[in-house]
């Protein structure tokens, strides 16, 4: 999510170069425009009690050797069979879940791709991505806003921001009309890939499908026990 945001900010700079001016069009996009798809369907996915098992990761375009981690991997990682027990609703499990991988174009040219995995479940969804783009966490804390508050994971330097979901109303009938409006509060953790925070991060993503507020330990749990089984990890 937050990759190809910052690619898109930058491709509409239109300039050759990723220098500071630009990282900070990038960034201010990320809190901006950052926006999570909240599908509303009509209950379309609500948990139904007999269901016999938690979805299985459904995952595309999940072969990429150049990348060190795939949609596939991440998707692996956060659909734990005690992911709804971090979440604190220990009698859900997960209805929908998948991975994939985004790919964007920077002005220079450059093509990044983005692997991320999402896991719905009746009360909570959770989003996970990674970048490997050179922009420490700690430089994008100051233009996530603040209320940004410094964490740390597993001796990863992170940082703990809100952004707003983006809901999308679907009207079945004749028209076939899609309405577009804010939706409620996610609450995101950056996670710098190493100690030294030399560039890339990790993102971790939870909302709710009521629109309340998200847990925020709720969310340090996910991050601190699901960070540490992501390929490529590293032990702080």
């Amino acid at each position: 999510m937050a990759e190809q945001q910052i690619a898109d900010a930058v491709t509409g700079g239109g300039q050759s170069d990723k220098g500071p001016s630009e990282w900070g069009q990038a960034l201010a996009a990320l809190v901006v425009v950052g926006g999570l798809a909240a599908l509303l369907l009509s209950g379309t996915f609500q948990q139904k009690s007999s269901d016999p098992e938690p979805a299985m990761c459904d995952a595309t375009d999940d072969a990429r050797p150049s990348k060190p981690v795939s949609g596939a991997q991440l998707c692996t990682a956060l659909n734990r069979t005690d992911l709804p027990t971090l979440l604190g609703t220990p009698t859900e499990s997960a209805m929908n879940a998948s991975g994939n991988e985004s790919a964007s174009t920077w002005a220079d040219g450059t093509k990044s791709v983005t692997p991320e995995a999402e896991v719905q479940l009746a009360t909570y969804s959770v989003k996970l991505s990674t970048s490997d783009d050179d922009i420490a966490v700690a430089d994008m804390a100051a233009f996530l806003g603040s209320t940004a508050q410094a964490r740390t994971i597993g001796g990863h330097p992170a940082v703990l921001y809100s952004d707003r979901t983006i809901a999308l109303k679907f009207t079945f009938g004749g028209s076939g009309k899609v309405d577009t409006g804010p939706g409620g509060i996610a609450r995101s953790l950056l996670v710098a890939k190493d100690i030294k925070d030399g560039g890339g991060f990790y993102e971790v993503a939870i909302w709710r499908q009521d629109d309340v507020v998200p847990d925020d330990v709720a969310l340090l749990r996910v991050a601190e026990t699901v960070l540490p089984t992501v390929p490529g990890w590293t032990v702080g």
